[in-house]
């Protein structure tokens, strides 16, 4: 009788590792199905940027073509041809160029309106270098600050913070 009842007891002892070794399983296939699926999403976004970008040169080189078989200059030379964007191209691809034709104010305050919080110049000088601005000078963050301070979008609410101004809060601001 307790053999049989050892036995019996093994096999629950057993039964119940094998539940918990499959429970673990399935959280580990989950979180990679779950890692999985936002890789899969990142790389659709990848890949229609990709599209989109070859559908935009594409369309240009066919401009350039047939604007070299119509326009001409004053003297009866064709133009010189569109500046290749290839390089742009790449970087968008690369995920380095989120701001890629906008001048720092411009892009500081697409980060400010997205963030919908105030933020310090050295916040603000870092996510535009991740966005792939580049930024020369000897005092990167005292640039930023001095671009920030000339435009009326933005308004200092502390020593090196701005927060972007709507069209409303600007109108207010010329007001007073």
């Amino acid at each position: 009788m307790d053999n049989h009842k050892d036995e019996m007891k093994d096999i629950v002892v057993g039964l119940e590792q094998r539940i918990t070794a499959y429970e673990t399983k399935v959280k580990d296939l989950k979180k990679k199905r779950e890692r999985l699926n936002e890789e899969i999403a990142t790389i659709e976004k990848y890949l229609e940027l990709a599209k989109t970008l070859y559908r935009v040169e594409a369309d240009k080189a066919k401009l350039a073509s047939l604007s070299s078989q119509i326009l001409t200059d004053e003297t009866g030379n064709a133009p010189m041809p569109v500046t290749d964007v290839t390089d742009q191209s790449r970087e968008i691809l690369l995920g380095r160029s989120k701001y890629v034709g906008m001048n720092v104010s411009d892009a500081a305050y697409k980060i400010l309106r997205e963030a919908k919080r105030p933020m310090h110049a050295k916040e603000l000088y870092q996510r535009l270098l991740d966005g792939g601005m580049q930024i020369r000078g000897k005092t990167p963050v005292t640039s930023v600050s001095t671009s920030l301070k000339r435009d009326p979008r933005f308004r200092k609410v502390a020593p090196n913070t701005f927060e972007g101004l709507d069209e409303q809060d600007r109108s207010l601001t010329r007001a007073v």
